[in-house]
């Protein structure tokens, strides 16, 4: 009902996927807001990241957005909500959203794609920048990352079978159905884990542990990517109906961790 009111306050129908387009006037000293808010007879109203409340934030050629508001995006990240303050006042909205961001390797967007035939045109310096614009701490509060390699044409052909939707999303509903029951005395999705709730509920078996520990010190991994990472890691046991995260859980999480190749260079 709280998200449908968000809609009706901005006077939008409600949707599960916003996707705000990077293109917007900036002029010197100010930028785009409207990810965070609107104003209204000087009233703030809830922007892109509030009206994504409860569903998916889709953002498109990243680094193309300002690199200012990509910074004020992750304390909602971190949060679930962003606050505004204004002469008339201090407003808070909610905004608990899933975000899925999409970039090219490069400027031109062949950057690692070399041994396929095609050439990436960019110099090392105009990589390095494209990649930065994405800082540190903004990745840091990412939980996946997926590199889409070039899709070859036997791929698009073939008829082998893969799995479906319908397949998929019974696969999930079981893991909620066995998520809800480990956390059935409180409201609480593994999302919504606290560093206590990790310890409780992300029990590692030996082996995870000793993997845990290695990559902790390689990866040189933050606090906040740790917590991520065992997060992630028991979202996957439990698509698996394991109680335990096992060893095998916890890889397929660090796979998901690894930076891709143009971030590194």
């Amino acid at each position: 009902f709280a998200t449908v009111l968000l809609f009706s306050v901005c006077s939008h129908s409600y949707r599960l996927l916003c996707h705000p387009h990077y293109i917007v006037d900036i002029g010197k000293t100010q930028f785009n807001m409207s990810l965070f808010y609107s104003n209204i007879r000087r009233r703030p109203r809830p922007g892109e990241i509030s009206l994504s409340h409860r569903g998916v934030l889709f953002l498109d050629e990243l680094p193309e957005f300002d690199k200012r508001t990509l910074e004020i995006l992750r304390q909602p990240m971190e949060d679930g909500h962003v606050t505004i303050s204004r002469s008339a006042g201090t407003f808070s909205f909610p905004a608990q959203f899933m975000m899925i961001g999409a970039m090219n390797p490069c400027p031109c967007g062949y950057y690692g794609f070399e041994e396929k035939g095609r050439s990436c045109h960019c110099a090392p310096y105009q990589v390095q920048r494209y990649a930065h614009r994405i800082s540190g701490p903004l990745m840091d509060r990412v939980d996946l990352f997926c590199e889409a390699r070039r899709i070859e044409y036997d791929d698009l052909t073939t008829k082998k079978e893969v799995e479906n939707s319908y397949t998929i999303r019974e696969r999930v509903l079981k893991a909620r159905e066995f998520q809800q029951e480990r956390y059935k005395s409180t409201e609480i999705k593994n999302a919504d884990l606290t560093p206590a709730q990790i310890k409780k509920f992300c029990c590692l078996d030996i082996d995870a542990s000793k993997l845990m520990a290695e990559a902790y010190e390689k990866l040189k991994l933050s606090a906040r990517a740790y917590s991520r990472m065992m997060k992630v890691s028991r979202t996957i046991a439990d698509l698996d109906l394991s109680e335990n995260i096992e060893e095998k859980h916890l890889a397929e999480a660090l796979q998901f961790r690894t930076i891709p190749l143009f971030q590194r260079s």
